[in-house]
C-alpha cells in the first residue's frame, strides 16, 4: 500500500473510501463527491469513478437504443466490468490509477 493518504473527513481509511467510489459505480462516486472534502485521494477516486461509469452507462444505454449497435453493448460492459475490477484494486491498494483522459479531468476537477 502507498505511503500516508492523509485522513478523510467521512472517518473511513482513505483506500477503503476510495475503494467503495467503485463499488456501485458512479452513484457512490457521487456519494464520496459530496462526502469527502478534505482527502485529495478519495476525491480524486470519486471523480474519476463518477465519469467513468456515467460514460460506461451511456454508452450502453445508446448502443442498446441504436439496434445496428446492439452488439457492442456486452463489449461495453465487459469493458466496464474490467475497468471496475482494476480500479477498486488500485485504489485499495492506495495507488493514484489514472485512466487516459479521464484520470487527466478528474485530477485537474477535484
Amino acid at each position: 500500500m502507498s505511503t500516508d493518504l492523509g485522513k478523510t473527513s467521512t472517518g473511513l481509511s482513505p483506500n477503503v473510501a476510495a475503494l467503495l467510489c467503485y463499488v456501485g459505480l458512479f452513484v457512490t462516486g457521487i456519494i464520496f463527491l459530496v462526502l469527502e472534502k478534505d482527502n485529495k485521494f478519495v476525491r480524486f477516486h470519486a471523480m474519476q469513478s463518477t465519469i467513468t461509469f456515467a460514460a460506461v452507462s451511456a454508452l450502453q444505454i445508446t448502443f442498446s437504443i441504436l439496434v445496428f449497435l446492439a452488439l457492442l453493448v456486452p463489449i461495453v460492459g465487459l469493458i466496464g466490468l474490467i475497468l471496475w475490477i482494476i480500479l477498486m484494486s488500485k485504489a485499495y491498494k492506495g495507488e493514484q490509477f489514472k485512466l487516459p483522459v479521464i484520470g487527466d479531468f478528474a485530477e485537474k476537477n477535484i
